[in-house]
């Protein structure tokens, strides 16, 4: 019997044990598994609360349908026809730029007859055709690449906020390589992003007259999904699909190396022992596990920040709404001197977000270039954001409900160099045979890459185990 210790009981966590199972069972071997999580619930920074009739996501809100490893797991948990996919509204997505909300446009001619770039700013874009491709192979921030390809316009009114709505990030920090891998490729293997565009439109033309189908310059753009009562129904299925022990209030302080594999000890002053450990626990976490198995991730892990972000739940009874609500939010350029990232019309996203006849809006306040919202009082955070949404969307009375959620540590930040770090990661752990890592701080930080990353270092230690075996 092969004792695993997975530590961490979010996506990640959950999603690894839950694959470990399945293939142990189809190659029949015999594993335990022990799920440790710090917290007093499992599913990490996934929770879907239900007050009042409204449902805020503590958290994600979903994830995105075009990549099959969410929606593979899902059918295997039989989750199918609890599948919620986002209304078709929600295409349309806004920039809040120059006093004004504008939708982002969906095709070149809607790009053109757009007042979100000026017409210098759309001439620079064009000229993109004509820049050649970085040749070093090097890695970039993101800032870099589109002032470098796209002008100082476009990262202001597209890239940045982009950046900040998916990673709460800093564009002059995060790294192109690590966050848009496919940018990277489109650029070395084209030429450029517009010649890709065009080489794959002509490809996925023929590919369609074929009966086959090519995924578009960008990768298909997917649609946001989650469930009937929450993402967590996913969390939740999973944590009740697994045969292996859950301990929770279970915080690893330390994992050391034993004759026989390793022993975890824990924060209550208990320690368990295990032939393998699976660490899907925060960046900042593990340096601390790890201070004396292993020292010298301690400068690797430090190069992984994490940005804070305070999740604002606003609900209004409709009437109170001036604005047509046609659409999945709007994200906030720095320049423009807001206090918010952005706003999701979460109501308008997904059905039953909200009791009939009220909408419900969630604010982003904090992010990388933002640290010290995380410390605001409680009455500072609702001033801003109502703030905000009297500047953007003419809202000016009281909301009738509010949810504030603070994660001083949200999302970790892949900065340049990301990529140099997973290797002197995957270098030192080859040092301690059985101790593997996984987690959003190194693989992806988005729904399906956990997953995804789940499903493959699941396979690594089935693998490790069957060589143990022979």
């Amino acid at each position: 019997m092969n004792r695993i210790i997975i530590i961490g009981g979010g996506i990640s966590g959950l999603s690894a044990a839950y694959a470990l199972q399945q293939r142990a069972a189809r190659q029949g071997l015999e594993i335990a598994t022990t799920l440790l999580e710090k917290d007093n619930r499992v599913g990490g920074k996934i929770r879907s609360i239900h007050d009042q009739g409204f449902l805020c996501e503590w958290g994600p809100n979903g994830f995105l349908d075009n990549k099959p490893h969410t929606l593979d797991l899902c059918a295997q948990l039989a989750l199918d026809d609890h599948l919620l996919r986002s209304n078709d509204n929600a295409r349309k997505r806004f920039i809040y730029s120059n006093a004004r909300l504008h939708q982002l446009p969906e095709s070149g001619a809607a790009f053109l007859k757009s007042k979100l770039i000026s017409w210098p700013g759309k001439v620079r874009l064009a000229g993109e055709f004509l820049i050649p491709a970085k040749k070093d192979g090097e890695d970039e921030t993101l800032a870099d690449f589109a002032r470098r390809r796209l002008g100082a316009e476009a990262l202001d009114k597209l890239i940045a906020p982009m950046v900040s709505g998916i990673f709460a990030g800093d564009p002059e920090q995060m790294s192109l390589a690590s966050c848009f891998p496919r940018i990277q490729q489109l650029e070395q293997e084209y030429g450029g992003l517009l010649k890709a565009m065009i080489r794959l439109a002509k490809k996925k033309k023929a590919e369609r007259k074929a009966g086959r189908q090519v995924a578009s310059a960008a990768g298909p753009g997917g649609i946001l999904t989650s469930f009937s009562e929450g993402l967590q129904e996913l969390t939740d299925a999973l944590a009740g699909a697994l045969h292996g022990e859950i301990l929770c209030d279970s915080e690893v302080t330390d994992i050391r190396k034993n004759s026989g594999g390793y022993q975890v000890q824990l924060g209550n002053g208990n320690s368990l022992e295990a032939d393998l450990i699976l660490c899907t626990a925060p960046a900042y976490a593990l340096t601390g596990m790890t201070r004396e198995l292993l020292p010298e991730l301690k400068p690797i892990l430090d190069e992984i920040p994490y940005a804070v972000m305070n999740v604002v739940c606003f609900g209004y009874h409709q009437d109170k709404i001036p604005l047509s609500l046609d659409g999945f939010g709007y994200l906030t350029p720095r320049s423009e001197g807001r206090h918010t990232l952005g706003t999701l019309w979460d109501s308008s996203i997904f059905p039953r977000r909200a009791p009939e006849g009220m909408v419900m809006l969630r604010s982003m306040l904090g992010g990388a270039t933002n640290p010290a919202a995380i410390d605001l009082p409680e009455n500072e955070i609702i001033r801003q954001v109502r703030a905000d949404l009297k500047q953007i969307m003419d809202i000016d009375a009281e909301p009738d409900f509010i949810r504030i959620f603070r994660h001083h540590r949200a999302i970790p930040q892949y900065r340049v160099g990301h990529q140099h770090r997973l290797q002197a990661l995957e270098t030192a752990l080859q040092n301690r045979p059985g101790l593997f890592v996984s987690g959003n701080a190194f693989f992806g930080v988005g729904l399906n890459d956990c997953v995804d990353a789940g499903n493959r270092v699941a396979e690594r230690i089935i693998d490790f185990v069957r060589g143990r075996k022979n």
